[in-house]
């Protein structure tokens, strides 16, 4: 009997990646939905992983994984990002198609508004900051995690993170403030 067929349960890749995909699904899943939209979402984690599939020998064991599969996310989801502004820009020069003009609702103060100027500060911040921000915040991932999936040291997660929610809390107190202000009647907005 040939040595191959007598592989043991340690190396058979199903029983490695079981135990991975039912510990992380879920944490993965809530990443892609909250960055792309839970039409997108399935799909970009099922590449996630695709990916944790492919390069099951390369991918950390225990705690460690969990940060690999936030990197492999991380970069799938950015390429989902370039995919959709290539597709706007492709379908803005084929339709030529002009810019709609938002609504200016204006909220009444409570939590609602809260979040909407929370979100619409956190829309002005780059994409790092966002990324930054996303990852300690809404993922809860810690910053040793954090630099794994961004791949940067511990130190420069600290300071780009105080920098990050710097940048925010000002961001948010001057939307606060304009939108609290009155506007002139007949002045365009």
């Amino acid at each position: 009997m040939p040595k191959t067929s007598l592989r043991s349960q340690t190396e058979n890749p199903e029983l490695r990646f079981d135990p991975l995909f039912q510990a992380h699904y879920r944490a993965i899943y809530r990443y892609c939905v909250r960055r792309l939209g839970p039409s997108e979402a399935e799909d970009a984690t099922a590449d996630v992983f695709a990916v944790a599939w492919r390069r099951l020998d390369e991918l950390p064991t225990g705690e460690a994984a969990r940060a690999w599969l936030f990197g492999v996310a991380h970069r799938v989801v950015g390429n989902r990002y370039r995919g959709r502004r290539r597709q706007r820009t492709l379908s803005a020069r084929l339709e030529a198609k002009t810019p709609d003009h938002e609504s200016h609702e204006v909220l009444e103060p409570g939590p609602d508004r809260d979040i909407e100027l929370l979100l619409a500060a956190l829309d002005e911040l780059s994409a790092t900051d966002q990324e930054l921000l996303r990852l300690s915040s809404w993922d809860q991932l810690s910053r040793d995690e954090i630099a794994s999936v961004l791949g940067i040291k511990q130190n420069a997660v600290d300071q780009r993170l105080y920098r990050a929610r710097s940048r925010l809390k000002a961001r948010f107190e001057r939307l606060a403030n304009d939108s609290s202000r009155p506007t002139p009647e007949g002045a365009s907005t």
